[in-house]
């Protein structure tokens, strides 16, 4: 089946649609490609070539019909959960992620970066609270760009 746009988004109303939801699994950073061959949950063989500006997000709808919708989801993925306390904890964490350029995510008082095996360590020796686990992000990893 091949793919060309974006018709909807069900963010949020997964558990409200009547329809079986054939979900396409990405990786986080497969959400900018354009033009992707895989497979659905329910095994459909899909082929993406989109054409629309920005990356594709969690819950895109590319295809509906009468029993069936197939949409994008993130794939589940190891994440370190940093817990900082207090402020204090919070710009010792915030400032060894910096200092190794660490991807991160911040919501509800938590970071959230992909699990390293380094970074363990790492916070241990800062002193600051964390839990390992899956999660599926909603929304890639932005890098910005800098220069020493």
């Amino acid at each position: 089946m091949l793919i060309e746009k974006v018709i909807d988004n069900i963010n949020g109303q997964e558990e409200k649609c009547t329809k079986n939801i054939e979900w396409v699994e990405l990786d986080w950073e497969h959400l900018s490609k354009r033009i992707l061959r895989t497979e659905t949950t329910g095994k459909t063989d899909i082929a993406l070539r989109i054409e629309q500006e920005g990356p594709l997000q969690y819950g895109d709808v590319l295809y509906e019909d009468e029993e069936k919708i197939i949409a994008i989801r993130t794939k589940m993925e190891s994440v370190i959960v940093i817990k900082p306390k207090d402020m204090t904890e919070m710009g010792k964490a915030a400032f060894e992620l910096g200092n190794r350029h660490t991807p991160s995510l911040i919501e509800n008082n938590e970071i959230i970066v992909r699990a390293d095996h380094t970074l363990e360590p790492l916070l241990e020796e800062v002193g600051v609270a964390y839990e390992t686990t899956e999660k599926r992000f909603k929304q890639p990893f932005k890098y910005r760009g800098h220069s020493h």
